[in-house]
């Protein structure tokens, strides 16, 4: 049984942080699939559309009929643990470091065997587990087998610490604490068991509705940061970068007009200061700390998360150029992941749909809670996935994006949701 993680010691200053060695990250495009869904949660293998087999690894052709037609389809993951061996030596630097290693071979109720990483909890074999697909440190999806049944500290389990970015015992910043979400997240995160969690302030001098009872917290503390000023920025990167962990970013402008409801640009260039700019400016001030630190100890450096918004997958003429910033951040933060990746930190991309808060006040239900997203977010980071869609909006948006885009696109001139 997995013991609870205790606290790590504080790291001596004087030691020098190691430097991150992933696991081997090569695949080949057909085995990308595995990956775009465990990015999302999910365990998907390759279905015949024509036989109907389920197949294991991935393959260009099935195996049963040599049928092309293999969409990725998702599984339950339900199987029985055949045999178990513990790896107590490699040549590969990552498991060197973190040897011993448990593998098991399970066969899926769908039918394949395939070979896992085996979490702790796991009972000797024969016996039934669930699988999971997880990113590792590299970024590729791996399989996992879990308790069929979960148990008491099942995070803390070393092997699943690694797939993941659990924030406990860990130093966080919340770049924008003034709204719902940006207070929602920090307490999501201390509850989640944050060491520490930084809260940013672009006014400090503004007696803002929440703030204050916030900063009661033991675990928070109050820092002033305003994306839109390069200064501020840089300033507060140069007091915490080297200790922050997991950086959140909830900084967010939101005003609800489309090209021809107002005149002039200013409110459109106000939306990409902070949606889009205040990003670049952070990623430019606190990226490099955060991959100096990828490997520095049981709580290094290991996410980044960023608020973006369903509306970055398709324009809602009715929130025209929030839509559009939030499209341009969106591809910043795939650009952020690409470079972020080679030192093992996730980088967490978040869509919800509309948030109960002031500027969605004229849309109908449903309307996600900033407790709930924030509580979506810390459920993300502990499961170690890069993209969510929180909320019943979101994803039945994603799921008509999916579908056709073109189709949605035209359903939202006419006015739709």
């Amino acid at each position: 049984m997995t013991m609870p993680m205790m606290k790590p010691p504080r790291k001596n200053p004087v030691l020098r942080t190691p430097q991150i060695n992933l696991p081997p990250s090569a695949r080949g495009r057909v085995a990308l699939g595995l990956t775009a869904a465990a990015a999302e949660g999910r365990l998907a293998l390759q279905t015949c559309a024509e036989c109907g087999a389920v197949q294991y690894p991935p393959r260009e052709a099935c195996h049963q009929c040599l049928s092309a037609a293999l969409p990725w389809r998702t599984q339950s993951g339900a199987g029985e643990l055949l045999a178990e061996t513990v790896l107590a030596h490699s040549n590969d630097l990552f498991f060197r470091e973190r040897l011993p290693w448990r593998l098991g071979m399970v066969r899926l109720d769908a039918g394949p065997s395939v070979m896992v990483h085996l979490h702790g909890d796991v009972g000797a074999a024969p016996c039934r587990v669930q699988i999971g697909a997880r990113l590792d440190r590299a970024g590729q999806a791996v399989l996992i087998g879990l308790p069929e049944q979960g148990t008491a500290n099942m995070a803390d389990d070393t092997m699943l610490r690694e797939m993941a970015s659990d924030p406990k015992y860990r130093k966080v910043l919340v770049t924008d604490g003034k709204s719902p979400v940006g207070q929602a997240m920090a307490r999501a995160l201390v509850k989640a068991g944050a060491d520490l969690v930084w809260v940013g302030h672009a006014e400090p001098w503004k007696q803002l509705p929440g703030l204050a009872e916030l900063a009661t917290l033991p675990q928070v503390a109050l820092v002033p940061l305003d994306v839109t000023d390069e200064r501020s920025v840089a300033e507060l990167a140069g007091q915490i970068g080297g200790k922050v962990d997991i950086v959140v970013n909830t900084a967010e402008l939101h005003r609800s007009f489309g090209i021809a409801a107002r005149r002039g640009t200013d409110v459109a260039k106000a939306e990409m200061e902070v949606n889009y700019f205040g990003l670049l400016r952070l990623a430019q001030c606190f990226g490099p700390a955060l991959k100096g630190r990828a490997a520095d100890g049981a709580t290094h450096a290991t996410a980044w998360v960023n608020l973006l918004s369903i509306y970055a997958l398709a324009n809602f003429p009715a929130h025209g150029t929030f839509s559009a910033s939030k499209a341009a951040a969106l591809s910043l933060a795939q650009c952020l992941r690409a470079e972020m990746r080679p030192a093992g930190i996730r980088v967490l991309n978040v869509f919800p749909g509309p948030v109960d808060d002031e500027w969605n006040q004229n849309l109908p239900p449903p309307k996600l809670a900033p407790a709930a997203l924030a509580s979506a977010v810390v459920k993300a980071l502990k499961d170690g996935v890069e993209d969510i869609y929180p909320g019943d909006v979101a994803q039945e948006w994603l799921e008509r994006w999916r579908d056709n885009p073109k189709v949605l696109e035209r359903e939202l001139a006419a006015g739709g949701m």
